[in-house]
């Protein structure tokens, strides 16, 4: 069994980002990328798969300008085999990334899709679940364990209030959660191992994907800056000030 892991570059959680002057966007000038953080976590649990003997091979893959190979390579660093880059410079967003993956997985025979949930910087978790529908495929979301029982996968879920299992069969796709595992770094043998390991590129247009999104960003800006508190002499002046001033009740 192949799985196939999408990486997403993204800015460094460590680093502050500062909005574009025109605000559109953020400033990517001198910006530190790394791989998405939920993301490293489906490439450790795709290795651990393999390790196992449940899969022969992990391929990762990326969308972006030619500077996400970096973050490509981390994953082949880590131990995926080979990457697949697609090249892409436009805009990007859940339903792009979904077409384009989907596009990828029917060019092969990928079993299983494992990626994270949700990247740093957008936050929308869907990817996952466009990727699953448009495939006609199984799903289970949010993993904090998986283990492969032949033709299903038992997956434990993060749900609100707790936690839910469920077997899904594969050919599947799952999104995993920040406690499924702990990734490994990736060495120095590792790193230069990566560096002769294969990456394919691709563009959108070979993939016969249109790069049309769904959603654009018509401006960010920064929330006003908090203004001082004041202290209030009773709790009847803090109701009133709650509802009359600050329109909260």
């Amino acid at each position: 069994m192949k799985i196939l892991v999408p990486i997403k570059r993204v800015p460094d959680y460590a680093v502050k980002v500062k909005v574009a002057a025109d605000g559109s966007g953020v400033e990517t000038e001198g910006v530190k990328w790394i791989a998405n953080p939920f993301d490293e976590i489906a490439v450790e649990e795709a290795l651990r798969l393999r390790e196992s003997g449940v899969a022969e091979e992990v391929v990762v893959a990326t969308i972006g300008p030619e500077g996400a190979e970096q973050q490509l390579r981390y994953g082949m660093a880590m131990g995926a085999d080979r990457g697949i880059h697609v090249v892409h410079n436009g805009e990007l967003d859940s339903d792009l990334a979904s077409r384009i993956l989907v596009a990828l997985a029917k060019r092969e025979d990928f079993p299983l899709i494992i990626l994270g949930k949700q990247s740093i910087d957008s936050d929308a978790n869907q990817t996952g679940q466009l990727i699953a529908t448009r495939l006609g495929r199984s799903l289970a979301t949010f993993a904090s364990r998986v283990v492969i029982e032949g033709a299903s996968a038992v997956v434990t879920r993060e749900v609100d209030g707790g936690l839910e299992t469920v077997r899904i069969p594969i050919p599947a796709v799952i999104t995993t959660d920040l406690r499924l595992n702990e990734p490994r770094y990736a060495s120095l043998p590792g790193i230069m191992k990566a560096k002769k390991k294969p990456v394919e590129q691709l563009t959108v247009e070979t993939l016969g994907v249109s790069p049309t999104v769904a959603v654009r960003v018509r401006r960010l800006s920064l929330p006003p800056k908090r203004g001082a508190g004041r202290k209030v002499a009773n709790v009847a002046e803090l109701v009133q000030v709650l509802r009359d001033e600050a329109k909260v009740l």
